[in-house]
Formats: structure tokens, sequence, C-alpha cells
């Protein structure tokens, strides 16, 4: 690539950072714009919700490059602003003020926006999401004036924020439309383990219920009453049911887009001169055979490192599995593999489930595994990649086995 190269990242996330930092390890000397629609610089999510929520990190420690990594880099920095459009024709994209910036290459890091309800009361005071550092700060203050916290929904982002509300001794509780938490991320028998976690640290755990509405006074919650009538009174409401993936820009500019940006196993989007990352891209497995969205830290952090030889005309292929965790109280668990929403599988367990000491395995029709979650279990991840990858079917009587080898 030229000096006179000209790339733009649009994000303010760890995938835009973590671009930055692959495009200049590969020694692209052009310049690099990176776009944040935030003030801050570039910063990881999932202390979000975790070690920040709990008070154990600041900022400064989920934030990947301080400010003279990217000045000592030459890149150039526009927090604060907002890419209004993609222009493909003339290969620039608009700024709020009327300005332009010409690409040669751009990359769309634009990640997702929390969910909401569309019922009465969601845009009262004291109703809460969580997205951002001012989010999670906001509820850290909560948490030391709040006496009880009504939490819609019991995905990741909800589960860990009452943890964190419990270890502030503020009463829970959690409100979830499912039969059990996680039903379409782990299915039942694994989402009861999380139901029996939570009610074990004093959440008020009701499953199978709807919301009709958030009630306020004043302008300001005081609870939420369900569609059958029933009101939990609150001193304030979390909104925790779920992230869209922030493909507009991409969808107006013409790009292809379905649940999210389509790309292909290299991160490429149809215009051979833009990539999508992170939270946005729908991408072509090839390990998968499928397409795959994933909004988790592993992608946003692993991705980039592909997309940077794309951009710079470079073969390349993302063909990691995906891979989560999460802290929860004493539990710690890493999920590794993919199982299609829906899709015909069993579930093995090898350990005790009730003492929260397990590998969960999920396998097809024909004993191949297809993801495994080890459950306060360490060290395992990379045996279960293997069994994973090989795609050979198992003996789920063995693999259950503790007294045998993984």
């Amino acid at each position: 690539m030229s000096t006179d190269s000209r790339f733009v990242i649009v994000g303010g996330g760890l995938a835009a950072a973590k671009l930055a930092e692959a495009l200049r390890a590969n020694d692209f000397a052009g310049s690099i714009t990176l776009i944040g629609a935030e003030e801050h610089l570039p910063y990881e999510r999932p202390p979000l919700s975790k070690e920040h929520l709990l008070g154990k990190q600041q900022l400064a420690d989920f934030t990947p490059d301080p400010a003279h990594w990217y000045r000592d880099h030459h890149v150039e920095l526009m927090l604060g602003t907002t890419v209004t459009a993609v222009d493909r024709a003339s290969k620039t994209v608009a700024l709020p003020d009327g300005s332009t910036l010409p690409y040669d290459k751009l990359a769309l890091a634009t990640g997702s926006r929390p969910r909401r309800l569309p019922i009465p009361g969601a845009d009262a005071d004291g109703v809460y999401e969580l997205r951002t550092i001012e989010q999670s700060d906001a509820l850290i203050e909560l948490f030391g004036s709040a006496r009880r916290l009504a939490v819609i929904g019991a995905g990741w982002i909800g589960l860990e924020a009452a943890a964190a509300a419990r270890a502030a001794d503020v009463e829970v509780t959690m409100l979830e439309t499912e039969q059990v938490p996680l039903r379409a991320a782990l299915g039942a028998r694994m989402g009861e383990v999380f139901a029996d976690l939570h009610r074990a640290h004093g959440v008020d755990l009701r499953c199978g219920v709807k919301v009709g509405e958030i009630t306020t006074s004043g302008g300001r919650a005081t609870g939420v009453r369900l569609e059958d009538g029933t009101v939990i009174e609150a001193d304030a409401v979390l909104q925790a049911v779920g992230a869209r993936p922030n493909i507009e820009l991409a969808a107006d500019a013409g790009l292809a887009v379905e649940s999210g940006v389509l790309v292909d196993e290299s991160l490429a989007t149809d215009d051979p001169d833009i990539v999508a990352v992170g939270d946005i891209a729908d991408h072509q497995h090839p390990v998968l055979g499928r397409r795959i969205r994933v909004e988790h830290w592993a992608t946003a952090l692993n991705q980039p490192a592909v997309a940077a030889q794309t951009m710079l005309g470079k073969s390349a292929t993302y063909d990691r599995l995906p891979y989560f965790f999460t802290d929860q109280y004493d539990l710690g668990m890493e999920y590794t593999g993919y199982v299609a929403p829906g899709a015909d599988a069993s579930v093995v367990v090898r350990g005790d489930t009730g003492t929260r000491e397990f590998v969960a395995f999920w396998l097809d029709s024909g004993n191949r595994v297809l993801a495994g979650m080890n459950v306060n279990i360490w060290d395992v991840t990379d045996r279960i990649k293997e069994l994973i990858l090989a795609g050979d079917p198992v003996d789920p009587e063995h693999l259950a086995d503790t007294s045998t080898a993984l």
C-alpha cells in the first residue's frame, strides 16, 4: 500500500482499536482515521457489566491503547463524532458538520445498542440500560443509594448486572419472558443452572412473565406492572432485553445486510473496499459452514487481525470458533463453539451441576461435539476446541465419565 493510502475506521470500541493496531503492526504506512461516536478513547465493553460494575476496574484498565499510542502511531482520532453517511461512489464518509472524509479502504465497527421495550414508562427517569461507561457509572451510583432494583431480561447483561447489584446489597427482582434464563443461548437445562445460582444469592427471579409497563410517578420509575396485573415496586428499573446491531449506516450505503452486515470469510462486504467487524459482522464461517453473527468480546478482539490483512489486499480467513465468558458471584464460565438456534442438540454433562463444577457438551444427532461450556473448571478450552474441530462422533457416556481423560 502507498503512503498516500487513506484508511478510515468507523467505531469506538475494542474492534476499532485492534484494527488500528493491526494495520500498523502490518507496516501500513498510509493515513488512518478512527471516528468514534463517544468522547472516550476506544474501550472494551465486558467490564461495564463485570469488573467495573463491581468496582474492581476503572476505565483506564479496559482502554486498550492510551492517547499517546494513537499519537505515536499517527492514528488520527475523531471522537465524539458520528458518521452520517457513506458514499461508495465517491468513497467518502459524511460528518455531522457537512464535511466529508475520503477513504481508500473503510472499516465498519459500529457495534450495537441496547434494545428497548415499546412499553409505557420506558423513557422515564430511573430507567437504565447498559452499553456505555456513563451508563455503567450511573448504575454504580444507583447501587449506592437504591434499595430495590427491577431487572427486565435475564440474558447475560441482566444476570451480570443483577450479580453486581446483589454484591452491593440491593434487592433484585428479575423478570424474564422465557421459562428459564438464557434459554436461547444455552437451552433449558443449562439455563436452570443460572436460575438456581441467582435464586441462591437472593434474586427474586420470575420467569414466564411479560412486562406491560414501567410504572411511574412524577416522571420517575416506581416499578413494573406485569401483563397479569402484578406490580413490582422498585427504586429503579434496568432494561436488559438484548442488543440491536448498528447496521443502518451500512444499509443506507447499499451494502448487503440481514441480521448484520454480510461479510465473507475474509470479513469483506460486497464492496471490496469495505470490511465489517465485531457485533455487526454477519460472517460466513469456513469451519461451521454457515453465517453467524456473534456479539461477544472475543469477536471484537480477534476479527481485526484478519480484517487488516483484507484491507491491505492480502489473503486472510477468519476461522476462530465463537467464544464467550461470564463471571457471576462464585461462578466463572467459558463457552466455546456454536449451536444454531433450534438445532437438534443433546447436552452431556461431565461433573456436577449442583456444585457448579462441570463441563457441558452440546452434541448433534450424530454425536459430534458442537460446543462446550466449562463452569468453574479451567484449562479445558483447548480440548473442547479439538473435539469440535475434529468433527468425529464421540461416546456420550465416555464424555461424561470424570474418571477418564477428556
